[in-house]
């Protein structure tokens, strides 16, 4: 066993290590990297990433990268490539191999496959004097000068340079397409991210019968008893139309019984709140949650053009939508 200072020492090296070999992944930024940046945007296949062993792994962890954010793209293992998974591949396409070494048999195998289907091939290898570097039309130099590892053997500098380099070029690609923001929601939409950009107030309202409503001229007794059948802490009045005249909620209610001596003989008209905040159905669920925080308020009536009644949310259905 290790001491404790040995222990912290390798540990401290492997981060400056993996630290050194990305640090000179900024000096192979070149025109070549621009130009498969180019030859991303102005393809109409997707982006096949190719890769065996710990290659492998970090393939497809760019493939989900680009996939979420705007790029196309398939994994595909050197291995099952040449053994009937080559038909992931369509004439278009670019293809992408990575590998350390750039001669492992499968890759060589793969290379003539791929070349004759019509594909541009780029590389992302340790060794440009490679198999796999001579046979490429682009190449992103991915060589470290040695592995975090005391031995210099488990992949560890290596596979970190590959993953960086491949975030690389798909945030580079991403500016380039102008990928904003919704259209990163539109790719997740079950994330938080997604949810504020993309969820609406319709999807998460109360709605039909649910809607807690009475009439002008309901006594404020009867009115609680809508308060606690509908569970939602407040009121909607409405006229025969369904128009919205006002709300009457728990907070509502303390203040009339402070200001109150006898509550049991008052109409709901009396004490209801007419000036409330609206909203509409389409308004973004996000938006809706900014304007429950800036008036200190928890519950928010939906209303269409002709201002009827068609929703309430409140605070606990942004809640348990993940929204607020």
């Amino acid at each position: 066993m290790k001491s404790v200072i040995e222990i912290k020492k390798i540990a401290k090296d492997c981060i400056a290590i993996e630290h050194q070999a990305i640090e000179k992944l900024k000096e192979r930024i070149d025109d070549n990297f621009v130009d498969i940046i180019k030859l991303l945007l102005n393809t109409k296949g997707r982006l096949i990433i190719a890769g065996i062993g710990k290659s492998a792994n970090i393939a497809n962890k760019m493939v989900a990268t680009f996939n979420s954010t705007g790029q196309p793209s398939i994994f595909l293992h050197a291995a099952d490539a040449i053994h009937g998974d080559l038909g992931n591949i369509q004439s278009g396409d670019v293809v992408m191999c990575i590998s350390k070494s750039g001669n492992t048999p499968e890759i060589k195998a793969l290379l003539p496959l791929i070349k004759n289907m019509n594909t541009t091939l780029i590389c992302m290898t340790g060794n440009l004097d490679s198999y796999l570097a001579k046979e490429s039309e682009f190449i992103l130099d991915v060589s470290v000068n040695k592995e975090a590892c005391p031995n210099n053997l488990a992949p560890t500098s290596s596979t970190t340079a590959q993953l960086v380099m491949g975030d690389a070029l798909a945030m580079a690609l991403l500016e380039a397409r102008g990928f904003t923001e919704e259209d990163f929601a539109f790719s997740h939409p079950g994330g938080s991210l997604g949810k504020k950009l993309l969820l609406r107030t319709e999807t998460i309202m109360h709605k039909g019968v649910d809607i807690p409503a009475v009439s002008a001229n309901t006594m404020l007794g009867d009115a609680l008893l809508e308060i606690s059948s509908k569970t939602l802490g407040m009121t909607t009045i409405v006229d025969d139309d369904y128009q919205l005249l006002g709300i009457f909620t728990d907070g509502d209610l303390r203040r009339t019984i402070n200001q109150r001596s006898d509550i049991h003989n008052l109409m709901i008209a009396e004490v209801m709140t007419e000036s409330c905040k609206t909203i509409s159905a389409h308004m973004l669920a996000a938006e809706a949650l900014a304007i429950m925080e800036e008036n200190k308020i928890s519950e928010l009536v939906v209303v269409n053009d002709q201002r009827r009644v068609t929703g309430v949310l409140t605070l606990k259905d942004l809640l348990k939508a993940g929204i607020a």
